[in-house]
């Protein structure tokens, strides 16, 4: 096994990864990512843009509001008054790297807005292809800068800890690198920004790289997660058979003036939100569903409101739907919700600090409570930049520890491999893909969940035969599923994305983080933190002693 020192490890090659990286010169930078600099990862595909308050009339408070209230509650005001007061020197900063987003006829920024913002704040580059180029930008940085090392097709197995799992301090990480060669690298700082678990379900948005690394890779090392039932489902992704992913159609459209009609040509949203089609997801997501389980066909209509402007306004959705033999300024494009983003994640600090020394966390494989329950549209890429940012400064400002180990780690299996071996293997990933979701989807209940987590105890406990050959995605995976099915049975409530049918309704006992961690003997166990403060709405006397008293 090769054996590597730096002085830190990035796991991850999106917006956050590469931010962190770039921002940690001149230390030595050990980048790992499963594929090509600049290429795949959620950060890339990303169509919608980069919210942020750079436009006249509006302010970071007024986005910091906008953000708390589409958190349903479980938003941290203060960090999200940390993302949005340092958003737009981010922004600044991306544009200084060479990033090209698109602009008025004066020369100013251009501006849409999209649903729950209160005002025209989210920046786009060739109108809905705002990933692909803040990437562009930052791959071409990345290549440039001499302090970073690259290992392309490198998969993370696990995280190296001193003494063995579960102990005090992160140092390194196993992994499997091109050809199957194993190796271990070494560092006193350890960075995951692996992005988010959206090829858990069966309908998601997300490429295929996206398999829930960073959130088993710090279960098993012992560190704590949160809020990991907080799965957002984006209301539009094009209903094309047999697509995986399913093509995202951004939520600009929405915010440009499409609207969402049944087979019939009505329009359903008005009557269930004030903000009709500019409601915060979870709630057109929900009515999607609901529509689509009830036997309807849902579409997005964009031809009165974009038309004929579609190749110019949003080429890349655009050229999506005229892959699927869809021409949109000339037919409505039929949709639905599909798994998008992870608000759950490794619990970490406004510094992206984990709990176990050595170990930061940033970009949608962190929790830093900034979403809440449902996060608001555009801040994701705009927490990449700002946290990306913070945790270099975090790394750069801890006293080194020294990268040592008491014992060897366990290395990767011979033979070990990323993606599931054989028919078998890809049957059970598949399996496991369709009962998430089935069951800790757009809706979920106590029954279903139950049921979910005995099949995922008989599949870990290899009953179907199935376990030994999920491949090292396979195996984040099903533990992934674990935390968040046992996350989701416990919340009993409904509240932003996570709607429990059995529980429809928000419970004033539960505005507060429920955190998560895999123990010593591989059992999940879920403690919910000390209460936000006063709920919306208020709190009584009652519901506030109640809530000193919730254990699960």
């Amino acid at each position: 096994m090769q054996i590597l020192t730096f002085d830190a490890l990035v796991v991850g090659s999106g917006a956050a990864g590469l931010t962190a990286a770039l921002e940690l010169g001149p230390a030595r930078v050990a980048v790992l990512t499963k594929g090509r600099l600049g290429a795949g990862g959620s950060s890339a595909a990303a169509q919608g843009g980069i919210a942020a308050a750079v436009g006249p009339g509006d302010s970071p408070a007024l986005h910091a509001a906008d953000t708390l209230a589409a958190g349903a509650g479980l938003s941290d005001p203060g960090m999200a008054e940390l993302l949005t007061q340092e958003g737009p020197g981010r922004v600044m900063r991306l544009l200084a790297l060479g990033a090209a987003f698109d602009r008025r006829p004066c020369g100013g920024l251009s501006l849409g807005r999209e649903a729950a913002h209160g005002r025209r704040r989210v920046l786009h580059a060739r109108g809905d292809a705002t990933g692909a180029e803040v990437m562009r930008a930052l791959a071409a940085q990345s290549a440039r800068a001499a302090h970073v090392t690259v290992f392309e097709d490198t998969f993370a197995w696990d995280l190296v800890t001193v003494g063995g799992p579960h102990s005090d301090r992160v140092t390194g990480v196993t992994a499997i690198g091109p050809g199957g060669g194993r190796l271990l690298l070494r560092a006193p700082a350890v960075v995951l920004a692996t992005g988010g678990l959206g090829r858990l379900y069966a309908r998601t948005t997300n490429p295929e790289e996206v398999t829930g690394d960073g959130l088993a890779l710090a279960a098993r090392a012992g560190a704590r997660l949160l809020d990991v039932e907080m799965v957002q489902f984006h209301p539009t992704a094009l209903a094309a058979p047999g697509a995986d992913p399913l093509p995202l159609l951004t939520e600009a459209l929405r915010g440009e003036g499409a609207v969402l009609v049944d087979e019939e040509g009505r329009r359903f949203l008005a009557d269930e939100h004030p903000e009709a089609e500019l409601a915060p997801r979870d709630v057109v997501a929900r009515s999607i569903a609901r529509r689509l389980a009830a036997g309807h066909t849902v579409y997005l209509d964009a031809r009165a409101s974009v038309g004929d402007a579609f190749p110019e306004r949003f080429p890349t959705v655009f050229e999506l739907c005229r892959r699927h033999g869809l021409d949109p300024r000339r037919e409505a494009i039929p949709v639905s919700p599909a798994a998008h983003y992870h608000m759950g994640g490794v619990a970490t600090d406004e510094w992206g600090r984990a709990s176990l020394p050595g170990l930061w966390a940033c970009g949608e494989a962190a929790a830093t409570g900034v979403h809440g329950a449902n996060r608001l549209a555009s801040n994701s890429l705009l927490e990449a930049l700002v946290f990306g940012a913070r945790v270099a400064r975090s790394v750069a400002g801890e006293e080194p520890a020294p990268a040592r180990l008491v014992r060897a780690p366990e290395p990767p299996p011979a033979g070990a491999r990323r993606l599931p071996a054989g028919r078998s293997g890809r049957a059970a990933v598949a399996r496991l893909r369709d009962l998430a979701w089935r069951h800790a989807g757009v809706e979920r209940t106590g029954e279903g969940l139950e049921g979910m987590l005995a099949v995922l105890d008989a599949l870990a406990a290899g009953h179907s035969g199935d376990a030994a050959r999920l491949g090292g995605e396979g195996r984040n995976l099903l533990l992934a599923a674990r935390l968040v099915a046992t996350a989701a049975l416990a919340r009993a409530e409904s509240r932003g994305a996570h709607f429990r049918a059995d529980f429809p309704e928000p419970d004033p006992v539960w505005r507060r983080h429920l955190a998560v961690e895999l123990g010593d003997d591989g059992d999940v166990t879920t403690v919910p933190l000390a209460p936000l403060g006063a709920p919306l709405g208020g709190e009584s006397e009652e519901e506030a002693a109640a809530a000193d008293g919730v254990r699960v």
